[in-house]
């Protein structure tokens, strides 16, 4: 009786998916186990260290898989081509918008007033990010790529600075529809950053917490999410066998066209 009761606890323990204290799932894909986590590229000092179970994970895998290397790189902050005045590119309401939030998050307006939109909006989200305490070194991607170069691990990059910088580029009207949305859903954004880092402080989502506001329109969400969580999808089923920690941005890992169910697809 005894044994029959191990095998059935062995085989239960088998079949049910370990639950983590940080959002990540484990998923074998053709010959390879990945543990998809779901980073969050700033953070808080309440996120250092990395969670013991996490650490572990990086320290017995073949590579460190992430988005980008953010410790080398081009920058999405770096010099571009003059635009027109915000002015010639905004309505009257989306302007006097920018000038208050550009106090509200203590940027000089006129520093931002011609770069391109896609750039202002990005400077906008990273500064009112650090209006809430959230800092680029305390990220999660950020820790688990200097743990693996003090590993001496390898890191595997499933797009790259330089890519993730040409689709900014590429965006239509130099990014205004982002711009415009970065206005829209100013207070949601800000609400959806504090979700996320209680992910990793508090607990990890349920299946039932996992409808999640959108802050993109459906063009934007089909070029910035949709596109990319797809090209990952071909990129992780075409990896060498091996044992893998892979880190992309949380939200890549819930909702509609999600990573983790792409990568569940026979």
């Amino acid at each position: 009786m005894g044994t029959l009761l191990r095998k059935i606890t062995g085989l239960w323990r088998k079949l049910s998916p370990v639950r983590y204290a940080y959002p990540a799932q484990d998923l074998i894909v053709g010959r390879s186990k990945l543990h998809l986590v779901g980073s969050i590229h700033m953070g808080t000092q309440g996120m250092m260290p990395l969670p013991a179970q996490l650490q572990q994970r990086l320290a017995g895998a073949d590579a460190l898989i992430v988005e980008a290397d953010i410790t080398t790189g081009a920058s999405p902050f770096c010099e571009s081509e003059p635009c027109p005045p915000l002015a010639e590119r905004l309505n009257a309401d989306e302007l006097a918008l920018f000038q208050r939030l550009c106090g509200e998050v203590a940027i000089a307006p006129e520093a931002a007033d011609r770069l391109p939109a896609w750039q202002v909006a990005l400077m906008l989200q990273a500064q009112q990010a650090q209006r809430l305490g959230l800092r680029a070194d305390y990220g999660i991607d950020y820790q688990l790529l200097k743990a693996a170069r003090a590993q001496q691990k390898p890191v595997i990059e499933l797009e790259g600075p330089e890519t993730q910088l040409a689709l900014l580029r590429a965006l239509p009207d130099n990014g205004l529809s982002l711009l415009q949305d970065t206005f829209r859903h100013w207070n949601t954004n800000a609400r959806l950053l504090q979700t996320m880092i209680g992910w990793w402080l508090e607990s990890p989502p349920t299946a039932r917490q996992t409808v999640l506001p959108g802050t993109f329109n459906s063009a934007l969400n089909d070029v910035l999410m949709l596109q990319r969580n797809r090209e990952w999808n071909l990129a992780l089923r075409a990896l060498k066998p091996g044992n893998y920690v892979v880190a992309v941005g949380a939200l890549h890992l819930y909702g509609e066209g999600n990573l983790p169910g792409l990568l569940k697809k026979a």
